[in-house]
């Protein structure tokens, strides 16, 4: 059987394009990488308004006998890519743990990564000034709440001793703390939970400084 060919088309920064590159990573995927600029608006293009409706990124393009596949939404894309390629997995094989993991994904997905869009940031720092200030407040009590969820089932990530796609969500949102001035250090637990996956080589691939549309002064080879 012939491998599926991968594009991904994300931005640098994106936390949502951070959990893709990283599942690929994770799963020894080979893709080729198209940028996408959130800044000049480049998502809202003709051309990419057909691979996404939303104008949203990350889109994951999927060449396979012949079809080409447009797959949207971090956790979908995610999913897709388990079930395609389960090994090594990212789900615990027992089902109380397969849902354990996937609420702590939705911790973030829902619960946290929405309130530092940058549409609705946008529109806040248009009417009033209070972006950055309401983003820390509201990433700052979902931290809080996730920390007490992760604790709870912590090993040396987030479920037990095995990386998940729990910990694919938790890395890059504590980045985006850190943007928006959030004081990680009252999370010991999604911190040591960060050191781990630090050591895996698949993360910092994924890392955004590292990747080819960083900005000049961000970027690290």
């Amino acid at each position: 059987m012939i491998e599926p060919r991968f594009k991904l088309y994300g931005y640098w920064r994106s936390s949502s394009s951070w959990r893709v590159r990283i599942g690929l990573g994770l799963k020894g995927l080979a893709y080729e990488y198209a940028a996408v600029d959130l800044r000049t608006g480049a998502q809202f293009s003709s051309p990419h308004a057909e691979r996404n409706a939303m104008g949203q990124v990350p889109v994951l393009e999927v060449v396979e006998e012949g079809r080409t596949l447009h797959l949207v939404q971090s956790v979908a894309i995610l999913e897709w890519l388990e079930e395609r390629f389960p090994s090594p997995p990212l789900l615990p094989d027992e089902r109380n743990a397969r849902a354990r993991v996937r609420a702590l994904v939705e911790h973030v997905n829902s619960g946290i990564q929405p309130f530092q869009n940058s549409s609705p940031l946008r529109w806040l720092r248009e009417h009033g000034g209070l972006d950055e200030a309401w983003a820390r407040e509201w990433i700052g009590r979902g931290l809080a709440g996730l920390e007490g969820a992760v604790r709870r089932g912590a090993g040396r990530f987030c479920h037990g001793d095995a990386v998940t796609l729990a910990d694919v969500f938790v890395v890059p949102q504590l980045y985006g703390a850190r943007r928006y001035g959030v004081d990680v250090g009252a999370f010991p637990t999604l911190l040591r939970v960060e050191e781990s996956c630090r050591m895996l080589e698949a993360f910092r691939l994924a890392l955004p400084e590292v990747q080819p549309d960083a900005p000049a002064a961000e970027r690290r080879s």
